[in-house]
């Protein structure tokens, strides 16, 4: 079966699942696992150091895939920004057709990306950005709600109330993001008005994701209270996996500190270094809710075939019976 929706057929790809941009994570043996399943993956452009090695990492990908893939390109505030315009350019000259742009304002990036061909899909946490994106041009739309990893925003609206609001009003291809793990999720984000679900942390605990087995092992064991919300007092939002670090984190942000403050418990390197050598508390990284529903560690074929698979079996057992017997009692 393949589960055919407006974002399928914008994307040229075989089902509405994505693995969006992850920080150390997106690389190209998972992005490409991915891909080889039907499903759409996202190399992480600022994961690699320079625009150099992103585009050696496209064309590592492409050696492992001949399915579509995309790169991610997150725009946040720096004291250093990195050289954004550089990397943007890395991907266009690497004719990748489709890209994820994510965090500020992404307005010359979608303008140029556009202007070589690039498919554009936006993610926002709120329907008003969503809809600042649409007028922007992007080609379609990935909205977060308020469970996912990372950054869900500061106006703490759940997936429940933020996909089908935002399908009230985004008129292009959108998909859902936040809490999604299984086929369940998939069949309520179509449910709710959205074209697929975005999956994160359910992608980085399969057989190809490249980081330490130690924090697949730590996802399979964690449930769905197992995370923290770090820079909630900054105005900075960011879910992270419940640890030493974040306990700490959390326990200073009560106690008034400031960003500076944190920042040596923060540092990305110390982030990196969890996925690297394994040990949970060594540093801040992301995971969502969704650990409460993460049971297992497949391949990338197994995650997806499994999903779309349950997802038929919903679609027209489950719900196809209870319209059955709607259909018998009206007869």
């Amino acid at each position: 079966m393949a589960l055919k929706t407006r974002f399928t057929e914008t994307f040229g790809i075989e089902h509405p699942i994505v693995q969006g941009g992850m920080q150390w994570v997106g690389r190209a043996e998972l992005v490409a696992a991915v891909a080889n399943a039907g499903a759409l993956g996202f190399i992480t452009a600022l994961t690699q150091p320079t625009p150099e090695k992103l585009t050696e990492e496209i064309a590592r990908c492409r050696s492992l895939t001949d399915k579509p893939f995309g790169v991610n390109l997150t725009i946040l505030p720096a004291i250093k920004p990195p050289p954004y315009a550089e990397y943007r350019q890395a991907i266009i000259e690497a004719g990748v057709k489709i890209v994820e742009t994510a965090g500020n304002k992404p307005v010359e990036h979608v303008a140029e990306f556009r202007k070589h061909g690039v498919k554009v899909l936006h993610k926002c946490t709120s329907v008003r950005h969503a809809l600042s994106a649409e007028r922007m041009g992007v080609d379609g739309i990935s909205i977060d709600g308020f469970e996912c990893a990372g950054h869900p925003g500061e106006d703490d609206v759940p997936g429940l109330i933020l996909i089908p609001a935002a399908a009230d009003k985004v008129k292009i291809p959108m998909i859902a993001s936040g809490g999604f793990g299984d086929a369940r999720g998939l069949v309520a984000a179509l449910a709710l008005g959205a074209d697929g679900v975005n999956m994160g942390t359910r992608f980085m605990c399969t057989v190809e994701s490249p980081i330490h087995e130690n924090i697949k092992r730590q996802i399979v064991e964690n449930d769905e209270r197992a995370t923290d919300l770090i820079f909630r007092t900054m105005h900075n939002t960011s879910r992270v996996a419940k640890n030493a670090i974040s306990q700490q984190v959390v326990a200073l942000e009560r106690e008034g500190a400031k960003f500076e403050d944190v920042r040596e418990l923060v540092a990305g390197s110390r982030g990196r270094n969890v996925y690297e050598v394994g040990d949970n508390d060594a540093g801040i990284w992301s995971a969502g809710q969704v650990q409460g529903l993460i049971h297992d560690v497949p391949t990338c074929a197994e995650l997806v075939g499994r999903i779309v698979r349950e997802a038929e079996e919903i679609i027209e057992g489950r719900l196809g019976r209870m319209l059955g017997r709607r259909a018998l009692q009206s007869a």
